[in-house]
């Protein structure tokens, strides 16, 4: 039987097949050959594309290069979301590899954040887990940590280095065991068919009752359109790290197994696709 380290080390070494080419507009000295990389789901992209940057840099005019940033099919990628999720809203559907477009100029000011460097990425990421904290332990474990433990955190995601994270990210985890799980679940649902970016909101994973709530519960509390009717057509997937968990698991296993590196759950929702 698998056990629960194995699950978190499954999902943390997931890995996207992606093909990477230079938009046909960019100026270059030389044709600009694709370049392939396998992209870890709970990564960021700006913290694993700096190969790429250099492999197409070499074709480029000096003069020519800016800040770099990637597209799928018209739509800018986020870095600030996990590699795993962008590929999970708009890309779950496609044959692999997956293929990102790569640009140099014309930085789509009103759909993405500058990225000028990784204490960027550093700082937007400390930020979700210092949130995180905040529901599930009032901030208490986190600011009961060394600054040494927050860096550990972040180096162990950068470096791609599992027990070096998880040996600081387990506390963050833990809870005492008279209360059955976190004082609120840190999770954002993100929906291709609306413009909201996510939906957040407080849910507890234990109701009044002390039963565990289910992912179920929450989809049915906070977004019920995602859940199909006893009697109805399921219209909607739901997928966390590429799975689509059954809705009956507990939140808070998911939360304990599933969660991204920022501690948060990341739930993807989007039209089940046609047969």
């Amino acid at each position: 039987m698998t056990d629960d380290k194995d699950v978190l080390r499954d999902v943390w070494f997931g890995r996207i097949p992606t093909c990477f080419t230079l938009y046909q507009d960019e100026i270059t000295e030389r044709e600009a050959e694709p370049y392939y990389l396998l992209l870890p789901r709970v990564s960021y992209l700006t913290l694993v594309t700096d190969k790429v940057k250099k492999h197409f840099e070499k074709v480029m005019r000096q003069e020519d290069i800016s800040e770099i940033w990637f597209e799928y099919e018209g739509t800018p990628l986020k870095w600030h979301y996990p590699i795993g999720l962008l590929f999970d809203l708009l890309a779950s559907s496609s044959a692999l590899p997956w293929n990102i477009t790569v640009h140099f100029k014309s930085f789509p000011e009103k759909d993405l954040l500058h990225c000028p460097s990784k204490d960027v990425i550093e700082a937007h990421f400390m930020s979700c887990v210092k949130e995180a904290d905040a529901l599930k332990h009032k901030s208490q474990v986190i600011n009961e940590m060394q600054k040494k433990d927050h860096k550990q955190l972040w180096m162990g995601l950068q470096n791609d280095r599992f027990d070096q994270f998880w040996a600081i990210n387990r506390k963050l985890m833990e809870y005492p065991a008279e209360e059955n799980g976190f004082r609120y679940i840190p999770f954002r649902i993100y929906q291709t068919t609306t413009e909201r970016p996510f939906i957040r909101q407080l849910f507890r994973p234990v109701a009044t009752d002390d039963q565990l709530h289910t992912l179920g519960d929450l989809l049915k509390e906070v977004c019920p359109s995602a859940v199909a009717p006893e009697d109805g057509e399921k219209k909607n997937q739901v997928r966390i790290h590429g799975i689509e968990p059954v809705l009956e698991t507990p939140l808070q296993w998911l939360r304990e197994h599933l969660s991204h590196p920022d501690n948060f759950l990341h739930i993807r929702i989007i039209p089940q696709p046609a047969d």
